[in-house]
């Protein structure tokens, strides 16, 4: 079961992620992954920082920028999959649709729970450890701001096609990976519950989150 700490952590890991939020540009699959980090992370940090609304913890509008914004720079079919583990090459095509659906609206939540926490600091991304014709690369970074600074590390893959571009498809704070904290949770889910019992937790935690607002 997700317990409290372990959510907090992801939480953590999830604020700064969150940071990944902005349009890419047409030639964005052309641009280096640690420069798009930096780019994209300071022009969310910016936005948060001038809308009072976010700043005032309007959770709705947070949830929809989130959705609008994050979520399509993220192989989220590759993600969930990482977190499942095994279980998701047990799954239907269909469990696997609605595991996608209910973990999609986990992270958004969570995301905007979190944004509102990074308005006061500053990202800084180390140099990029890659060739130019590297396809799958970590961007490592560090977010600046009251108290000691918190390491964060980002997986991107650049997928082919026009305007394509780098998506993230995993995430480490503090020496832990997202898909990994999760798949620890999930496994146990699914080896007392089945899929089923994985879809029906993951729903259960979607409508707590939404009751709390």
């Amino acid at each position: 079961m997700m317990n409290r700490r372990s959510l907090g952590r992801t939480t953590l890991c999830l604020a700064a992620s969150a940071s990944l939020g902005l349009p890419l540009p047409a030639l964005a699959g052309d641009e280096a992954a640690d420069a798009l980090v930096k780019r994209l992370t300071n022009g969310v940090l910016d936005a948060v920082k001038s809308d009072k609304s976010i700043q005032n913890g309007e959770l709705d509008k947070l949830v929809a920028l989130v959705d609008r914004t994050v979520m399509p720079h993220v192989n989220f079919r590759r993600i969930t999959a990482a977190t499942v583990g095994p279980g998701w090459r047990q799954a239907t095509p269909e469990q696997q649709k609605r595991l996608q659906e209910e973990f999609k609206i986990l992270l958004v939540r969570t995301y905007a729970g979190a944004l509102t926490r990074v308005s006061e600091q500053t990202v800084q991304v180390r140099p990029l450890r890659a060739a130019p014709q590297d396809k799958d690369v970590l961007v490592r970074t560090e977010i600046l701001g009251r108290g000691a600074p918190i390491q964060l590390d980002y997986r991107l893959e650049k997928t082919p096609g026009n305007g394509a571009g780098w998506k993230i498809y995993n995430m480490n704070v503090l020496g832990v990976w997202l898909a990994e904290t999760y798949r620890s949770q999930f496994t146990q889910v699914i080896n007392t519950r089945g899929i089923d019992g994985l879809i029906e937790t993951l729903v259960e935690r979607n409508k707590a989150n939404a009751a709390k607002g």
